[in-house]
């Protein structure tokens, strides 16, 4: 027995290096915030400081893009790893009396693959891909969820009441969500220290109503007292100066994630965490927000809704010390749906079959050659219906997909030229075109309950379009 001590010793600590080598994951989703909402990416009237500080330290993406240009549908291709023309929920669809529409009980996520690699998984903020008790409530995927199931709910911020797990937990109406949902993210941080983690953050800040506590409106009715008359409108309490509300949001946001990495560095695992930060469309026009005030879509052209760039194209910032190159930016064309395989590959678990996503560690840490989207895809219902492809500098849109007569009609843009998208070349590029077309027919897998014309089913508990079963 103690002759064979050194061994079992050398076996123990290749186990705890195995371990070790494993990362912690930290995703952060913005709601509704714009690709010129942080001062890194060119706000100028307000500033995001601490979101700055993970740009400094890390690599920020230049051409990255959401999966969707609405809340549910990019959820679910972050989560699935599939772009809208395979995802299982491609829009927003609401379940009364609270929730969205359901994914399959079986379907496969990145929680559900990072557990088999040994992970802890805890989400925090909003859900929004199945209510609570349906086949897809967020605590059947994550270990810990605490938050808002249904993004109705989470249209303010001052809610009657979330969710831990399964169970409802009361709220006074009075309280702004943000600061306890933090609070409870840094609360499974702590509590998880010791093992590897996957933290998802879908921060509700800046979706909806203007909703900000007092002490963070108040320098900022000083810096904009030509709005104090403007009233915002959506759920929950009225705002006066929703202008003030929206920079006191992206405040206590950005305050919000310094105090994340703060703690992860008073924990001494901020070595062995990549902390990403995202957003899961383009900027809003609700409850008094004014995108255009603030330059929220920067050079971009749309918003949420929107297929054009100002509405998919999102910020990235990847921070990973000594891992990620501090202070680097990137041009490769990625999208959300690449995080699955991506989160796969640094937690050393194996990639499903069928998925859209591409790995993008090759790119963040400069090891190895990065693979190559061939293009990217999105399909949108509402509105007429819609859709874009982006390949090599190309991107092609086609509108009003419910009316026979518009299905001709595709816009093509030159992005490397026309970021603003505001040339359409399509009579000039018949061959791109047709490309774009081919692209199209491709990209797209029909759905029994989605689809641009005719009578669609509702979704209830049916096949699911990924292949295989978890």
């Amino acid at each position: 027995m103690l002759r064979n001590l050194p061994l079992l010793l050398i076996l123990v600590a290749q186990n705890f290096c195995l371990a070790a080598e494993k990362p912690n994951i930290v995703y952060i989703l913005l709601d509704d915030a714009g690709y010129g909402d942080l001062s890194c990416y060119g706000q100028k009237l307000f500033r995001t400081p601490h979101i700055d500080r993970l740009a400094s330290e890390g690599m920020q993406f230049t051409q990255h893009y959401s999966g969707s240009t609405v809340c549910a549908p990019t959820r679910c291709s972050l989560m699935t790893g599939l772009h809208t023309g395979h995802t299982y929920v491609r829009g927003n669809r609401e379940v009364q009396p609270e929730g969205q529409a359901a994914m399959p009980a079986d379907i496969v996520t990145i929680p559900r693959l990072l557990k088999k690699a040994g992970y802890r998984t805890g989400a925090f903020g909003k859900w929004g891909l199945g209510a609570p008790g349906s086949p897809s409530d967020p605590a059947d995927h994550f270990d810990t969820f605490f938050g808002y199931n249904c993004q109705r709910q989470a249209h303010t911020y001052y809610p009657t009441h979330l969710w831990r797990n399964k169970e409802k937990v009361e709220q006074d109406g009075e309280t702004h969500s943000a600061p306890v949902i933090m609070n409870e993210a840094l609360e499974f941080v702590r509590t998880n220290k010791e093992e590897p983690f996957f933290l998802f953050l879908p921060i509700t800040i800046p979706h909806a109503a203007m909703h900000a506590p007092e002490e963070y409106m108040a320098p900022w009715r000083k810096m904009f007292p030509q709005f104090e008359e403007k009233i915002g409108r959506y759920r929950g309490p009225e705002v006066r100066n929703p202008i003030a509300a929206f920079a006191s949001m992206m405040t206590l946001m950005d305050e919000g994630v310094g105090d994340l990495m703060s703690l992860l560095k008073e924990l001494e695992i901020d070595e062995n965490t990549i902390v990403l930060l995202s957003s899961d469309n383009g900027p809003h026009r609700e409850g008094g927000h004014d995108p255009v005030f603030f330059d929220s879509n920067g050079m971009l052209k749309g918003f949420k809704r929107d297929l054009y760039e100002g509405g998919i194209r999102a910020p990235l910032i990847a921070r990973w010390p000594g891992k990620v190159k501090a202070g680097s930016r990137s041009q490769h064309v990625s999208a959300h749906w690449d995080m699955l395989p991506t989160f796969c590959e640094l937690a050393g678990v194996e990639t499903p079959a069928g998925v859209d996503g591409i790995s993008m560690v090759a790119e963040l840490t400069g090891e190895g050659t990065q693979q190559k989207h061939d293009f990217l895809y999105w399909e949108f219902y509402e509105r007429g219906g819609k859709r874009a492809v982006r390949f090599g500098n190309w991107k092609a849109v086609q509108q009003n997909l419910r009316s026979a007569d518009s299905r001709e009609g595709v816009e093509l843009y030159d992005l490397s030229l026309d970021i603003g998208e505001e040339r359409n070349v399509a009579a000039l590029n018949p061959e791109v075109v047709q490309q774009a077309r081919e692209y199209f027919h491709a990209a797209h897998v029909p759905s029994e309950f989605w689809a641009f014309g005719g009578k669609k089913k509702k979704p209830q508990n049916g096949p699911r379009v990924i292949p295989g079963k978890q």
